[in-house]
């Protein structure tokens, strides 16, 4: 069973990925971890880390690596794509150029100027990767893990012929463990629903043997004035369903808060946040280059990760229900068939079944439309090549449009184009 890893150099998602596979008994003897990346580096990097994470579990699978990507597809059964293009210093020139023109942002990757602009330089790079699979390995599935993960699936089956792609993101989960732990419930034993968007869907049901739990978590939160200065406990307060993302990504979504000193700081909201990550995956990147370099063994703990889960099911029968980012095509009754919605899925024996969850609450469905806006528009400016949907997905962003004018928009805008040129689809320089 061949396993391909596309931006393998990725330091989180390759380690945990690859050690969840070898842990599993059943599967030991059919694993082929196919590495390709386009940084030698990083792809060395990769490659030794996983021969290590084989040689360490004494698991009797074979590693390969490419730095063409058509080796790497041949033959494969399972795509993981963690590609993030342009690395630390797109993400840099994200921030910095919006930031001289007063917009702050938090992490960057999903919405806003960042978001947009992340997306526009990914897109070309999924889009040709799902038509390369198409080549190489048509009956493969596409796990993706890249964000913007609501601009990514929806852009690979618009843009190409190849729609078996399943986004795969932690925030659902770890939402899910989150709110259980505050009412002191164990997550297996709570019934949850959640549906929207990647980074910005809600907990529609939230029951214990069929009694609400919401009540008991209002309570809780109403007796707390620390998690009372979270942006995400804001949004729920307002809108009466928990958010899955975190405050720190929700406060860019909307506009209520990033434009406001006095919110920054009653929400604690850590401006550049994703800077500060990113700069703490580089020093890891060292760190474990140099565990390696020293022949030492690494710490290896199951992640449990959600690609693993996936493949594990489907391979084995294991029954499970996991959160995806498919395409819509009526699993949200409110909300486009054409857009990509995070919903539950059913995983059996070679079946992925995303599960219908009717229709949200209203107030839900208009904040997920002032996200989707900017999510479509991206979409069609990365396809059509077209600078006037570049300009109005960030004049809609909610942020950005709480910031600046129009015109200072288009500049920015034009000014982030040029940055980032190299990178820009088509027609979009």
């Amino acid at each position: 069973m061949k396993i391909a890893f596309i931006g393998a150099g990725s330091i989180e998602f390759t380690r945990n990925v690859v050690t969840d596979l070898c842990g599993y008994p059943e599967l030991a003897g059919e694993l082929h971890f196919a590495l390709h990346d386009i940084s030698p580096d990083r792809l060395a990097f990769a490659e030794a880390l996983t021969r290590q994470i084989v040689a360490q579990t004494g698991t009797a699978a074979r590693v390969s690596a490419s730095a063409d990507r058509g080796p790497a597809l041949d033959g494969a059964r399972y795509v993981i794509n963690e590609v993030q293009v342009g690395g630390y210093a797109a993400t840099r020139a994200d921030f910095d150029i919006p930031a001289r023109y007063g917009v702050r942002q938090t992490i960057g990757d999903t919405l806003g100027i960042g978001g947009i602009f992340r997306g526009l330089r990914t897109i070309p790079v999924v889009t040709g990767l799902a038509r390369d699979m198409l080549r190489h390995c048509p009956d493969a599935y596409l796990l993706n893990y890249s964000n913007p993960m609501a601009m990514l699936p929806w852009a690979v089956y618009a843009g190409t012929d190849f729609g078996n792609v399943f986004g795969l993101c932690h925030s659902v989960r770890d939402t899910h463990s989150f709110l259980a732990g505050l009412v002191g419930e164990d997550p297996a034993e709570v019934d949850f629903l959640t549906a929207g968007f990647n980074h910005q869907a809600f907990v529609l049901r939230f029951e214990r043997n069929g009694l609400p739990l919401y009540p008991r978590l209002a309570e809780i939160l109403g007796n707390s004035p620390q998690l009372q200065r979270r942006v995400r406990v804001e949004l729920f307060r307002r809108f009466g369903y928990f958010p899955t993302e975190s405050s720190e990504h929700s406060a860019e979504y909307v506009p209520w808060f990033m434009r406001h000193e006095d919110q920054i700081d009653e929400y604690r909201i850590f401006v550049g946040d994703y800077l500060a990550r990113s700069q703490e995956n580089l020093d890891e990147l060292e760190s474990l280059q140099a565990q390696l370099a020293a022949g030492g063994p690494l710490d290896l703990d199951p992640a449990d990760e959600l690609a693993s889960q996936f493949i594990h099911s489907l391979e084995t029968g294991w029954a499970r229900e996991i959160y995806v980012n498919v395409r819509n095509d009526g699993l949200i009754d409110n909300l486009p068939a054409q857009c990509c919605v995070e919903v539950p899925c059913d995983l059996s024996a070679g079946s992925a079944k995303p599960k219908p969850v009717g229709a949200l609450p209203p107030q839900l469905a208009a904040l997920n439309r002032t996200f989707l806006n900017v999510v479509e528009l991206t979409v069609l400016a990365a396809l059509e090549g077209c600078r006037d949907h570049v300009y109005q997905a960030a004049l809609l962003d909610p942020n950005t449009a709480a910031t600046l004018t129009t015109a200072q928009t288009v500049a920015m805008c034009d000014e982030l184009l040029a940055a980032h040129a190299a990178l820009m689809p088509a027609g979009l320089t």
